[in-house]
């Protein structure tokens, strides 16, 4: 057969040589030991744990010895397209601190460009119509239909489905009944000619899992759709060749496609990159483990964590607890250090699955923002407010000085220890919802109705602003006193029974009647901010709920 003929026929015209691909895109000026690595989504809309995982070790690959992270979108399959995905996986990747080099929406160094695949169509065709021309490549007029009966009559089998030996009818077509079809219309489109061997093992050396072995590829994968738009198989091969790509680290799903992928790179001639495979994110779910599941766990989507507003710095650390065996040891050692500074390797990488705990998640990001000054927080707050809080929450930074009295108490600055009350930005955001609106509702207390109503009228007779702590908890014990509750802790310890309660159950009273919860810091430092007119609206306020209840 004349290939050569036939290559023209499916791909008539002139294209670019090989050779002209290799000089437009050179290898990469940089320093030794450098390597190139790239994010590679698809333009869904949805970008998950899964992707930040791996994004964090690429850049972190990267940019250890003065390498390049670049951003590829492979947007072969126009029917998952989704308008604004590519704006929204740099924003969600922004958020954690994901620094790409260069890559679609972000420039760079146009000289690798562009970086969305279907711009890039004539030069994965130049290759294409090369591989025909070597005899390589073939013209397929399967259709639908008969593709679904074939792998219908593979699964009665029990046989591998696919496209391959006596399955893969148009590989061997003759000369005449190929152009038979070309001039009869029919559409096709292009397989690769496999010479794979399923009986034949390939020890592979994966940069994270270490030595494995695959069995070699004898599929007949398609690599030219009928739209003359390339799978990804093909496209990735051809696009982290002429990126300059020299380390893929990726999930471990894709380990299946291996033989197919180092079998292209053969076929094209390419030096193949360094493949790093990770292991999958795994929840604990009763007694066994499973994969994290879009379907089941909202905490997959990264949209989940700008939503709740968990600090970017809390999920990097836990990432990289999770990515690297020996980073929790360093970072207890270096708490305050630039998370670049970590020593990253990919080495150090899990073999196997990781289990992602959000209860751990949440115990890193309560111990970051405890880190944080009251100003930090305020910011922080204020960020997430902006694009995710309410009005009413967003009314809060028009009384920064309020805001920010407030985050001082509860954050426990200028204290013998900070605390570790705020988790998320939401979770604080309601913590914090006291402080600028009385409450519509009150936490329950062991105290009946009556005797709440009394206390809290008690106070707020005596109530003066100006008096400080140690006046002000003088009042609350002469009520307590008053009304048979112990003053003295250690004698209510000893003889319970004798009393009504204790100071503690007055004061908390009291508090819930300032702000509707059981729970808070400082009650006299609470006042304090809220102010005496505000202080002694919520007292009467309780007063007359308690009264109609």
């Amino acid at each position: 057969m004349d290939y050569q003929k036939l290559a023209e026929r499916l791909l008539p015209g002139e294209y670019p040589s090989p050779e002209f691909y290799e000089e437009k895109y050179p290898p990469r000026n940089l320093p030794e030991k450098a390597e190139v690595t790239r994010l590679a989504p698809s333009p869904t809309g949805f970008i998950h744990l899964g992707n930040l995982f791996a994004a964090i070790a690429n850049e972190r690959v990267a940019h250890r010895n003065g390498g390049v992270l670049y951003l590829r979108i492979e947007d072969t399959d126009l029917k998952r397209k989704v308008d604004g995905a590519v704006e929204a996986v740099i924003r969600a990747l922004k958020y954690f601190d994901i620094t790409f080099d260069e890559g679609a929406e972000i420039g760079g160094n146009d000289a690798y460009a562009p970086w969305y695949q279907r711009q890039r169509a004539e030069i994965y065709r130049t290759f294409v119509k090369k591989l025909i021309a070597e005899g390589r490549a073939y013209p397929c007029f399967c259709t639908e239909e008969e593709l679904s009966a074939l792998r219908e009559e593979q699964t009665a089998k029990k046989e591998i489905t696919g496209y391959y030996g006596k399955y893969a009818k148009c590989r061997n077509l003759s000369e005449e009944e190929i152009y038979k079809n070309l001039d009869e219309g029919k559409p096709f489109v292009i397989r690769l000619k496999s010479l794979g061997d399923p009986k034949n093992k390939i020890t592979f050396r994966d940069a994270i899992k270490g030595e494995i072995t695959v069995t070699e590829n004898d599929q007949d994968v398609v690599i030219l759709k009928s739209d003359g738009i390339p799978t990804y198989h093909f496209a990735h091969a051809i696009d982290d060749h002429f990126m300059r790509t020299t380390l893929v680290i990726r999930g471990e799903e894709w380990l299946a496609s291996l033989p197919i992928h180092l079998e292209l790179f053969d076929a094209l001639g390419f030096r193949r990159p360094r493949y790093g495979h990770n292991c999958s994110l795994m929840k604990q779910d009763g007694e066994t483990r499973r994969k994290l599941s879009k379907r089941k766990d909202p905490e997959l989507s990264l949209e989940f964590y700008r939503k709740e507003g968990y600090y970017p710095r809390a999920v990097k650390v836990y990432m990289l607890t999770l990515l690297n065996s020996n980073f929790e040891e360093w970072y207890q050692k270096n708490p305050d250090a630039d998370l670049a500074e970590f020593p990253f390797k990919v080495e150090k990488m899990g073999k196997s699955g990781t289990l992602f705990d959000l209860d751990k998640l949440n115990d890193i990001s309560k111990n970051e923002l405890s880190k944080l000054t009251e100003r930090q927080m305020a910011d922080f707050l204020r960020g997430w407010a902006e694009e995710f809080g309410t009005e009413a929450q967003r009314a809060y930074f028009k009384e920064e000085e309020k805001l920010l009295a407030a985050l001082t108490l509860c954050m426990g600055i200028g204290g013998k220890k900070r605390r570790k009350d705020f988790k998320t930005a939401s979770q604080a955001m309601e913590f914090l919802s006291y402080f600028f609106a009385a409450p519509e509702s009150y936490d329950e207390s062991g105290l009946d109705l009556k005797t709440r109503k009394t206390i809290a009228e008690e106070f707020l007779a005596v109530y003066s602003y100006e008096d400080d702590a140690a006046a002000w908890f003088s009042k609350v014990r002469s009520i307590a006193e008053k009304y048979g509750f112990a003053t003295d802790m250690k004698e209510y310890k000893l003889s319970p029974e004798s009393y009504k309660g204790s100071v503690a159950d007055v004061a908390e009273v009291l508090r819930i009647a300032t702000t509707g919860k059981a729970n808070t810091p400082d009650l006299w430092t609470i006042q304090h901010i809220l102010g005496e007119k505000e202080t002694r609206s919520r007292l009467k306020n309780a007063v007359s709920a308690w009264e109609k209840a």
